[in-house]
């Protein structure tokens, strides 16, 4: 599922970002964070509204790709668990200071 976005979605003050699905469904998001990991940066996302494929508490999370303006899907579990780590790890620090 790659998403298109407008450069306006990519601003942290926008506080909704909708997604079309495969099936040309439209999601809502949350943008809870962008983090930079490995080189890479990822959107950390809430849904709006929760449903039955996301819950209200479960952060998805995408490869940002600036260059085509899309976020990414990433298959790799092993990947999408480090990334979130790692962005725990960054807020813990965060909290420290």
């Amino acid at each position: 599922m790659s998403e298109e976005l407008n450069e306006e979605e990519l601003d942290l003050e926008e506080e909704v970002i909708e997604l079309v699905d495969d099936e040309g469904k439209v999601i809502k998001f949350k943008l809870l964070d962008v983090t930079e990991y490995k080189g890479e940066k990822y959107t950390l996302l809430l849904a709006e509204e929760p449903n039955e494929e996301i819950g209200e508490d479960e952060v998805v999370i995408f490869r940002l790709n600036e260059e085509e303006e899309v976020l990414e899907p990433i298959e790799d579990e092993k990947l999408l668990e480090e990334v979130f780590e790692f962005y725990q790890q960054e807020v813990e620090a965060e909290d420290e200071d």
